[in-house]
Formats: C-alpha cells, structure tokens, sequence
C-alpha cells in the first residue's frame, strides 16, 4: 500500500516536473512574444499554470517523505487505520470503503479520509462494531461486518 502510493506520486511528480521544465518555458515563451505582458492573458495563464504546478511537485514530495517514514507496524493488525478495506452496512444496504490518505479520497469510488467525518468514526474500530457518524448531511449509521487491514494484504 504504502509503495503503490509512493509510485503514483513520484510518477505524477516526473509527469509534472516535465510540464514545468519543457512544456511551460516553450509556453512562457510563445506568449512573451506576442507583445506587451501586462495585458497578455496566455503569459498570465501560462504563468499562473507554472505556479500551480510548482506547488504541487513541492506537495507531492513533501507527501513522499512522510510516507517513508510512516511505520506501518504502528497500525493495528486487527482494528480500522489507514489502508483498511472495510464492508460495511448502512440501511440495508452493503458497501464497500477503504481508508486513505486526504489527497486519494473519492467517495464516489469508495476511497475516504482518515481525516473526513466518516473517517476519523471508523478508525480504530473492529468487525462487528456498529459506528454512528455525524456528518454535514446529518447522521449516519453503520455496522462493520468485514475489516482487511494494510496487513492483511502485504
């Protein structure tokens, strides 16, 4: 889990690190010699686009080094952390989470927080435990039938 993380990042780190070095500057320049700067909308956006960039390569490796530190030893082997694939029942209904870093959440596709509401209620939590969470949208109640940990899975 914590390798297929690094990868993706340091994978989208190269993908970007090209566009800052290569594809910006050739962008940075087309749009210099089109004339004046002040009013010149593709300079301001190709510069605008070049701090973007930049602040997400510094995000991204700031990311890559805490994750080689995080020692995985210190998530439980038999309680919800980050990295855990849990089912889940809410209503009747069977769902599917895995607990994730912030930056990788997509609740459309299963993937929530550590640190969102539902998150931070399941964290720590065993098969069987039912979870009340309090969210925006009001509460939400769930019993945990199934927990795969990051260990289960190495």
């Amino acid at each position: 889990m914590k390798a297929r993380l690094i990868k993706r990042f340091e994978d989208e780190i190269a993908v970007l690190d090209r566009e800052l070095t290569h594809d910006l500057p050739k962008e940075i320049q087309r749009a210099r010699e089109l004339g004046d700067l002040r009013e010149n909308a593709e300079y301001a956006a190709a510069k605008e686009r070049q701090r973007l960039v930049e602040s997400r390569i510094s995000m991204l490796r700031t990311r890559v080094s805490q994750l080689q530190l995080m020692n995985l030893d210190k998530i439980p082997t038999d309680k919800a952390g980050f990295g855990s694939k849990l089912t889940v029942i809410e209503n009747g209904k069977q769902l599917q989470f895995e607990l994730c870093m912030p930056e990788d959440a997509d609740p459309d596709k299963g993937l929530i927080s550590v640190a969102s509401p539902i998150g931070r209620a399941f964290v720590g939590k065993e098969e069987g435990d039912d979870v009340l969470v309090v969210t925006p949208a009001g509460k939400r109640a769930f019993e945990l039938v199934r927990l795969i940990t990051v260990h289960d899975e190495a």
